[in-house]
């Protein structure tokens, strides 16, 4: 199983003092069924005057902290020991077409299928909308399986939207960025789950880290690493499975799952009020270490190329 070491670098500097501040972050990778978090440690400075975790609606670790010493720089470094199991898609999944699950889902009883349900709904920053259901039914074909749709709808976002950096911010609606054709990973992540919910199909905004690999013969360069989102949709009588439209990939064994959750807004890594400060200045740095030999990225592009139906 892969193990890696993820320290993640967060400074803010500010242009006045800051009397006081509140945050809350969510930076420890989730234990799940295929990970597992050790060693975590978060580090700030200044020092909290009040520091409390815990665990939040959606069952991620947040860490909330109350800074009451003036202050310009505000710096957090998280790290931490992660093992990631890789993941291939099973050849027996369910073949529900893509039309029965919401019907399904409205008559299920059981505990997983009711907690899919709540992640049909709107948020913040995935609307339901006519225009995103119409773009994903050039995937979502009368009778086609789920999951065949989902994945189909994955690779068309990858080929038909281009990752640009400067072409939105986190404000920037999802219609834009379906208009646009361009944005990051957060947009592509969010623009898949607005189709999938306005289709009626459960989708959740997952947030974590993906390892960079070096061009071959050269070093790997620290604090390189991304900070990185996709989204899982709900497969009745199987589950979740993760989807990377940004990478066109099922994720495996580099995708570090820090959480879940409706979409960003719950689950931004760094949030917080503060009093004073005027202008500010962020830098992030993340570094994900392999501490043990795993396969690449091009191993999780296969399974999901591999999936992809003859036309």
């Amino acid at each position: 199983m892969p193990r890696y070491r993820v320290i993640h670098k967060t400074e803010y500097r500010y242009g006045d003092l800051v009397p006081a501040g509140h945050n809350l972050v969510h930076l420890r990778p989730r234990d799940t069924e295929r990970q597992s978090c050790h060693n975590f440690k978060l580090t700030v400075q200044p020092e909290p005057a009040t520091l409390r975790q815990f665990v939040d609606f959606f069952g991620n670790r947040a860490t909330w902290f109350s800074l009451q010493e003036p202050h310009r720089v505000l710096r957090m470094v998280t790290s931490s020991e992660v093992d990631v199991a890789p993941y291939s898609v099973p050849s027996d999944l369910p073949t529900i077409a893509w039309e029965d699950v919401a019907s399904m889902l409205e008559h299920a009883t059981d505990p997983a299928s009711l907690i899919a349900r709540q992640f049909v709904f709107a948020s913040q920053y995935v609307p339901r909308r006519p225009e995103l259901a119409e773009y994903a039914r050039q995937s979502f074909l009368p009778g086609r399986p789920l999951f065949d749709a989902v994945q189909d709808l994955t690779l068309r976002i990858n080929k038909e939207f281009i990752f640009d950096p400067s072409a939105t911010t986190i404000g920037t609606p999802v219609l834009e960025v379906l208009k646009r054709r361009r944005g990051v990973c957060q947009d592509f992540a969010h623009l898949q789950i607005a189709c999938l919910r306005s289709l009626g199909i459960p989708a959740r905004y997952v947030s974590g880290y993906l390892l960079t690999r070096p061009p071959p013969g050269k070093p790997r360069m620290v604090g390189c690493d991304v900070s990185h989102a996709w989204l899982a949709a709900y497969l009745p009588r199987y589950g979740w499975i993760d989807f990377d439209p940004t990478n066109a990939v099922i994720p495996s064994g580099e995708h570090i799952t820090l959480g879940w959750a409706r979409d960003y807004e719950d689950l931004a890594p760094v949030k917080g009020v503060i009093t004073g400060g005027h202008q500010h200045t962020l830098k992030v740095s993340v570094d994900v270490e392999p501490l043990t030999t795993l396969g690449t990225l091009a191993d999780s592009l296969s399974l999901i190329a591999a999936r992809v139906p003859t036309p």
